[in-house]
């Protein structure tokens, strides 16, 4: 197998187990990532900080870019960009129509369709309603309301665009420069993800990059039922993204970089408080076990 380093030659196509390694690498940026998921009030999927700096790192300069988010959710990948000055379509199934002000505050949002993102008002009324009791609902307006006065904005913007992967019809052809997804795409299935790659491949323009991670396996492929997320081998990965045979892989290395998952402290002590309320996630009841690692798949498109 060809080694995979930590950053390839620029716009190189790789599938690559995320080591470690990259934390230390990146310290500067997991800094900034760490204080700006605090300031939004985000906690990280338990290898997002390897997913994100993998991504980031890989992507450069963001700057003037039309990035597409793939099933962004509110997740913090969309706002880091736009930090950076990026234009980010944000697109998620799941409705963001209510997105909360603590967002919109921050970042120049508006929504693709009239649909897809309601007004300030809208939002916090939905927040107030779905509060609960008249203590906490009174609570949430006031912070709310107070939020409304920060108007500090991002040199960047997010469009919010509810939409199924599988058919983007309000993307053109040809569109954008970069696309990026977080610990998303394994939770398509296996037969439906060629087709949300080639509708995610249609849209970049030609050099433009697609950046995914999902979730690994060893010698097959394997759903991890807690998360609904698939895991895949590197020759799954090189069939659904049609990557050829000598895309360069770390597979070699899997068992040896699992391990140094499992023992790896600063994740295991970073683990989201959300993981210990439920059994349906990547880490059970917040039990620190890693059954999967997370890869990356960098794949360019032709130019034409």
């Amino acid at each position: 197998m060809q080694p995979v380093h930590s950053l390839p030659t620029a716009r190189q196509e790789s599938i690559e187990i995320l080591p470690v390694e990259l934390l230390d690498q990146n310290r500067p940026m997991l800094t900034a990532l760490q204080n700006l998921a605090r300031s939004l009030g985000l906690e990280f999927g338990w290898h997002y900080l390897l997913d994100i700096t993998w991504i980031v790192q890989h992507l450069g300069d963001a700057a003037g870019k039309s990035i597409l988010d793939a099933g962004a959710g509110t997740g913090i990948l969309q706002w880091y960009l736009a930090e950076q000055g990026a234009a980010v379509l944000s697109v998620d199934r799941a409705s963001r129509a209510y997105l909360a002000m603590r967002f919109r505050r921050r970042y120049q949002a508006r929504g693709l369709r009239s649909t897809d993102l309601g007004s300030g008002g809208g939002a916090i009324r939905h927040r107030v309603t779905e509060a609960g009791s008249l203590h906490t609902r009174i609570t949430v307006l006031g912070r709310e309301l107070a939020s409304l006065a920060d108007r500090h904005r991002a040199p960047g913007r997010v469009t919010i665009y509810n939409q199924d992967l599988k058919n983007l019809a309000e993307i053109g052809d040809n569109s954008l420069d970069a696309i990026v997804a977080v610990s998303a795409l394994e939770h398509n299935p296996p037969q439906e993800l060629p087709q949300v790659i080639d509708e995610l491949m249609r849209t970049l323009k030609p050099g433009g990059v697609l950046l995914a991670t999902l979730c690994a396996a060893r010698d097959q492929d394997w759903f991890h039922v807690p998360s609904q997320g698939w895991c895949y081998t590197a020759a799954s990965l090189r069939r659904l993204f049609e990557l050829p045979l000598e895309t360069p892989t770390n597979y070699d290395r899997y068992d040896e970089l699992l391990e140094t998952l499992r023992n790896c402290t600063e994740l295991r002590q970073g683990l989201a408080a959300f993981y210990s309320r439920s059994g349906d996630n990547g880490m059970p009841w917040g039990v620190w076990d890693p059954h999967y690692q997370p890869v990356g798949v960098c794949k360019v498109k032709p130019r034409q």
